[in-house]
């Protein structure tokens, strides 16, 4: 219980290390924070990858995925597979380099992130547990645009956005009968984002515009799985893996505060929305399936499909309607999110005294279709793919943690808007301790 107690305020150390990490980011023209993209103004953010090191190797596969020392927050049923004599502690970072392209024009944008800490460990036979800290949404950006108005005149307008949302969760997984296991985890989500856009002229005599947004959360969230294994021979066995993630209100009381500024008269006129009434900000339901084909523990070959209802969340917005000037709730300005993964790990045997058949080979690929509509338009399609391998530890005192190393592309693809090309490293260690083993002789 001590070494329990222990790893909690570890992990709590680690999370408060993570949040000021993503304030001290390098800075480049498109943004600073632990993302680095202009589509990070609109919705929630560049939302997290939340998955851990293992399933970052497949590119995020991990709803049918349950392995005894891998913590898989992708499907809390998966705890209850959790090794009896282990506590697992996963904590990892990234950094990542984006190519961004635009007509012609292209520039380079660099940045590194905490990514995850999270552990598992089990409470009784068949019953896991797991608590841990992921990032849920990032906003960062920085950049300006120029329009000429005459020969003679312009403006410039000036978009920047700093913040994000965090999500700490509990779960647990339970197998009440052999190959039937579900689980759950409860989160809270905490954050907040600052945008701004700043129009600016370049007569002195006419006025500068600029309106500024923000939000801050605090609210809970809620994730379901279940997990079916059947035995298809004495080698293979099939895994389907059901999550649903329930949606609701956030909060967040977003706001906004217009500003028109002349310079000549030093006069500012300031209005804040809304006029009446708190808006909120909302998470979607989310549902995914996975299929996993399992031979002997050394290949392992899956399949995820996930689907976030995007098109039903309402997202404040300013505008004129109906001659009425207001910050107010819309939908239609998001798509439902689909996305696949194919992945696979190989692993030619985790027991062998050859240290080339207890690593972990890893691979991935996904595509995700466009959820942002800017402007009555798509925005990028995204293609991704992952390398990754899962390297063992081995020492006098400990022979069963692993350092997993995984790289990763991911485009954004946008014929009308910018085209994102982003290659990241991730690295993390997952440590697997023997805390609960009764010594027999001292």
């Amino acid at each position: 219980m001590k070494k329990i107690i222990l790893s909690t305020l570890v992990l709590g150390m680690a999370c408060l290390g993570a949040e000021a990490q993503n304030s001290t980011q390098l800075e480049a023209r498109y943004g600073h924070s632990s993302t680095n993209s202009p589509y990070s103004q609109y919705g929630l953010g560049t939302m997290g990858d939340q998955s851990g090191s293992a399933s970052r190797g497949m590119n995020g596969l991990g709803i049918a995925y349950s392995e005894h020392n891998v913590v898989n927050n992708l499907n809390p049923a998966s705890y209850s597979n959790i090794d009896s004599l282990s506590f697992i502690f996963d904590v990892g970072v990234s950094g990542q380099l984006t190519n961004f392209k635009e007509g012609g024009d292209r520039l380079n944008a660099r940045s590194a992130s905490f990514e995850h800490a999270i552990a598992g460990f089990r409470l009784a036979p068949h019953l896991g547990m797991s608590l841990g800290m992921l990032p849920y949404s990032n906003v960062g950006y920085n950049y300006t645009t120029t329009e000429r108005i005459n020969s003679s005149s312009g403006y410039t307008t000036y978009y920047r956005g700093t913040g994000g949302i965090h999500e700490a969760y509990l779960g647990m997984g339970w197998q009440p009968f052999k190959g039937v296991a579900f689980g759950v985890n409860g989160g809270y989500l905490w954050g907040s984002y600052d945008r701004s856009v700043v129009n600016s002229y370049t007569e002195s005599s006419a006025n500068t515009l600029s309106k500024y947004y923000s939000a801050t959360v605090h609210s809970y969230k809620l994730d379901f799985g279940l997990q079916l294994t059947a035995k298809m021979s004495k080698k293979d066995k099939v895994t389907l893996g059901l999550t649903y993630g329930y949606g609701h209100k956030i909060g967040g009381k977003p706001s906004c505060e217009v500003i028109s500024n002349n310079a000549e008269t030093s006069v500012a006129d300031t209005t804040s929305y809304p006029r009446q009434g708190n808006l909120q900000l909302e998470v979607p339901h989310t549902f995914g399936a996975g299929l996993m084909w399992n031979h002997s523990g050394k290949v392992k070959i899956g399949a995820d499909y996930q689907l976030e209802k995007w098109a039903d969340v309402e997202l404040p917005e300013y505008g004129t309607v109906d001659g009425v000037t207001d910050y107010r709730l819309r939908t239609g300005l998001l798509k439902d999110r689909q996305k696949f993964t194919l992945g696979t790990e190989i692993c030619p045997d985790e027991t062998s005294r050859r240290y080339l058949n207890r690593v972990r080979f890893r691979a991935g690929v996904s595509y995700a279709t466009p959820y942002l509509l800017i402007n009555g338009y798509e925005g990028p399609k995204e293609y991704s793919a992952t390398i990754g391998f899962g390297l063992p530890i081995m020492n006098g005192w400990n022979n069963r943690s692993i350092l997993n190393i995984s790289a990763q592309w991911v485009r954004q693809d946008s014929k009308m808007f910018i085209t994102e090309n982003t290659f990241r490293i991730n690295i993390a260690l997952t440590f697997n301790e023997g805390w609960f083993a009764k010594w027999k002789v001292e």
